[in-house]
């Protein structure tokens, strides 16, 4: 478990928004291939800071696979003895309220938090910004852009076991303060805000530079 403060250097609190980073595990690849959430984290970050941390297992009253259990180390057991999916997703949507998501590969937890809420008859308002389609401009090199090479590329802090979603999850704040770092040296940003996180990712390595420029021009 990783510490309230991040160990980066920061702006004054008053330069930073509060986002909300999001994880799911989950029995499958996709909720239209029948696959449920089996846990969901996520904290409120604000300049360095976790704020507030939010994590859950969650009976959705699905079958657990053998793989998925080898993958997080989450049973069927576990999940039965979880709150029902409806309470978590209740209390974590209250939770994260209309606050910036970010997730890393977005797309994949986007199609979960949607699913989920429309399973509760909720609507996600806000939009999501992805930790991985920004890593790939910001470190082109790396072998991979998958949480765990990140974390090993980077030298990031340990947050405890892989693929389960409160590790995941703090392991994306690690992530996000080393981008933020690295595009303060290479651009000097004061902090990266989720608008920009939403420009990065659609931006071509070579054009990292212009886009940041127009955003802060604005």
């Amino acid at each position: 478990m990783i510490p309230p403060r991040l160990a980066y250097e920061k702006q004054t609190a008053d330069s930073a928004e509060s986002i909300a980073i999001i994880d799911f595990e989950t029995t499958g690849l996709s909720p239209g291939e029948g696959a449920r959430a089996t846990e969901i984290a996520a904290i409120i970050f604000r300049n360095g800071h976790i704020e507030r941390r939010y994590q859950s297992l969650m009976n959705a009253g699905v079958y657990v696979p053998a793989f998925i259990t080898d993958l997080t180390g989450i049973t069927n057991e576990m999940v039965r003895r979880a709150p029902s999916a409806a309470r978590v997703m209740q209390e974590v949507a209250d939770f994260v309220g209309d606050l910036p998501l970010v997730a890393h590969n977005a797309s994949f937890a986007r199609k979960f938090w949607d699913s989920e809420l429309a399973l509760i008859g909720r609507k996600r308002q806000q939009e999501f910004a992805c930790s991985m389609l920004v890593a790939r401009r910001v470190y082109p090199t790396a072998p991979n852009h998958k949480l765990g090479t990140l974390a090993t590329f980077a030298n990031l802090p340990n947050t405890g076991k892989a693929h389960r979603a409160q590790a995941d999850v703090e392991m994306t704040a690690h992530l996000l303060c080393h981008m933020e770092v690295t595009l303060a040296q290479r651009f000097q940003i004061q902090y990266l805000s989720h608008a920009l996180l939403r420009v990065l990712q659609r931006a071509k390595v070579s054009d990292i530079q212009p886009c940041i420029k127009k955003l802060l021009a604005r």
